[in-house]
């Protein structure tokens, strides 16, 4: 049986199966059109591979952020309002209130596995663009998921930064699966700046956290990504990390 699964949604969204539990990441449900964020608007060209019904049960929803709708759009925020566990920023939590909780960077909440053991959610950072930017892209998380005898998955929400990255990988450790938002993300608002991981920055974050499989969301379905599929194949090619790159089809569950 394998240790990890992930199943992919389509842009953030992703189940994600791990010692028993079950998480879905940023769910965005709605279909495709253009979506307003202040006095611009984000388009989306594909909708989700599946949706609520046949995600099911879960233990948990991990929310990066809410103030984007690329990453929590008006389906995801009805179906979080029924999950039993939102973990997210004290933004989200303002905005929202339950289910969301509060997760700070660094610390952790332990939730119960089937076998008796405990999983550990730890919130890490994220920087949603370059630095000094979180006033215009707001409060953004990440999360590890760690437990005895299970692969360390890191998964990284909106972050942008490699020095933030370096941060995690000195707290944590290694990591097993890194799960990275990799549509190297731009808006006019911040010119050629990267509000996401581009390619090359992807391969460099699996190389910083040693990662031994690296999981892209995010890359894909938006318009305001620059960059996409072959970039990450290209990129990791380069970096010789080909072995380590798995990229989800939507639909498709990956088992690592």
């Amino acid at each position: 049986m394998a240790a990890f699964k992930i199943r992919y949604v389509g842009g953030p969204t992703a189940l994600l199966e791990l010692g028993g539990l079950r998480f879905v990441v940023d769910p965005t449900f709605d279909e495709p059109g253009e979506y307003p964020i202040g006095d611009r608007a984000l388009v989306k060209t594909a909708g989700p591979a599946f949706g609520p019904a046949e995600i099911g049960t879960v233990d948990a929803v991990l929310l990066s952020h809410d103030q984007h709708p690329d990453n929590l759009d008006t389906q995801g925020r009805a179906y979080l309002m029924s999950a039993p566990l939102v973990l997210s920023t004290a933004s989200a939590r303002e905005r929202i209130g339950d289910p969301v909780r509060t997760l700070p960077n660094w610390d952790e909440v332990e939730l119960p596995r089937p076998d008796g053991r405990t999983l550990r959610v730890i919130g890490v950072p994220a920087q949603h663009g370059p630095d000094g930017t979180e006033q215009w892209t707001g409060e953004v998380t990440g999360f590890v998921l760690a437990g005895e005898g299970l692969p360390t998955v890191y998964v990284s929400g909106d972050n942008a930064s490699l020095d933030v990255v370096q941060r995690i990988a000195d707290r944590i450790g290694e990591i097993a699966v890194a799960v990275l938002f990799a549509g190297g993300a731009q808006t006019p608002l911040l010119g050629d700046a990267f509000l996401t991981l581009p390619s090359e920055g992807a391969a460099e974050a699996a190389k910083i956290l040693g990662a031994r499989h690296v999981v892209p969301l995010h890359f894909e379905q938006w318009e305001h990504f620059s960059q996409g599929a072959d970039t990450l194949v290209t990129a990791f090619q380069q970096a010789g990390l080909t072995g380590l790159l798995h990229l989800p089809k939507p639909g498709e569950q990956i088992e690592l």
